[in-house]
């Protein structure tokens, strides 16, 4: 096969994370076929490294969200358009959008409307299974399939009328930091009730998160304190509002260690007793690390009052859907009460059935997430079987 002629991949990705699954891809692509891969589109350095030459820097795309839309419509829809005719006139063996999906989705749609015969496959689903739902089946006429990236998505897109999807394994399931962190907490635990707990404060990589939650974060602290335990708390964050976070806890009763280093967070993660969360990806880092959390989260009342009319979704947490039943309790808004907090912490610090509860449930999560070969193989046999499909139409 090494005589065929190169197979020409159009790509969009923007965000960081995006390169580096598509990276992934077109590795395993050249793999299987071992044929060379021609590639075109938008990109960042690691596919760069592969032989792109993007269209434009791949940061515009993640600049993507509401202020930035509404900022710089006019260039964005110029971006797209540009992006799609390129692609569409390259007439590439399929196309491959990553993500950023405010972006990427609208060319797909366009190089679907300009060259039909080219396959569209789209890397993350979006979270149709939480809100808006109607985005599955407004996106089958144009995406001919979907990799995903969460164990219960594709079943989700079958039910809302989406496009076909495969799970083709999550990148945190096989992520060094979290591997270690999973061997150092599956050793043996002293859990004794005079012992000094170590424990996660995690309030978001936000500012606004950041804000709304130091607080009352802090004032779970000082319960704590207050009903006779000794504490040992870590605080990972990211150098981006790490300011913000030195100087909010400046007050605390009990000072945390602040931790920006990413290898300190993973051995953080390996030491905790438990975690008090901002609700998001973190959840699932610290499931497959397996340690035990409460979650909470604190919303502008903006935000709230849009999203209680979107959210379709009984949980915010992946590893309470991923479970599909509560494994971790969730306290939102008006509810985000130290007292509480406190209590609910407790009952993960002592060898309780609370405790034992999730840590059954996160070693549940990882074998559901498992896959048999590296998500970037699983994808590439899917971006050939759709390549195959469109040669015989």
């Amino acid at each position: 096969m090494a005589g065929e002629k190169p197979l020409k991949i159009a790509i969009v990705a923007g965000e960081e994370s995006g390169d580096l699954l598509g990276a992934d891809i077109v590795r395993a692509l050249e793999k299987t076929t071992g044929r060379r891969i021609q590639l075109v589109g938008i990109g960042g350095r690691h596919l760069k490294e592969l032989g792109l030459t993007p269209l434009f820097d791949g940061s515009e795309i993640a600049l993507i969200g509401f202020s930035a839309v509404l900022r710089d419509l006019p260039r964005l829809m110029r971006r797209i358009s540009q992006t799609a005719a390129t692609i569409a006139a390259e007439r590439p063996d399929c196309l491959i959008t990553i993500d950023s999906p405010d972006f990427s989705l609208r060319v797909a749609k366009k190089v679907r409307a300009a060259a039909p015969a080219i396959p569209i496959i789209h890397y993350v689903c979006p979270s149709v299974w939480a809100w808006r739902p109607g985005r599955a089946a407004a996106m089958k006429p144009y995406v001919d399939h979907i990799l995903c990236i969460l164990p219960f998505e594709a079943k989700a897109l079958a039910r809302l009328g989406g496009p076909p999807g495969t799970y083709v394994g999550h990148r945190l399931t096989q992520d060094p930091g979290v591997l270690s962190a999973a061997k150092a907490q599956s050793l043996p635990r002293d859990l004794s009730e005079d012992r000094v707990k170590t424990l996660l404060v995690l309030p978001g990589s936000r500012r606004s998160e950041v804000r709304r939650l130091i607080d009352p974060f802090g004032r779970t602290m000082s319960v704590l304190r207050q009903r006779g335990h000794r504490l040992r708390l870590l605080l990972p964050t990211v150098p981006q509002v790490a300011d913000l976070v030195k100087m909010s806890v400046a007050n605390w009763d009990e000072k945390p260690e602040i931790i920006t280093d990413p290898e300190r967070k993973w051995q953080a993660f390996g030491k905790a007793d438990a975690a008090l969360i901002a609700s998001g990806t973190v959840s699932l880092e610290l499931a497959l690390s397996g340690v035990p959390m409460v979650s909470s989260y604190k919303l502008d009342p903006i935000a709230r009052q849009l999203l209680q009319h979107l959210v379709t979704t009984w949980s915010a947490l992946l590893p309470n859907l991923i479970a599909d039943r509560t494994l971790v309790p969730e306290f939102y808004d008006q509810y985000v009460r130290p007292e509480n907090l406190a209590r609910q912490l407790e009952g993960l610090f002592a060898d309780t059935g609370m405790r034992a509860w999730q840590k059954a449930g996160f070693a549940e999560i990882a074998r559901r997430m498992a896959t048999g070969k590296p998500s970037g193989e699983i994808a590439a046999e899917v971006v050939l079987g759709c390549i195959r499909r469109a040669n015989r139409e």
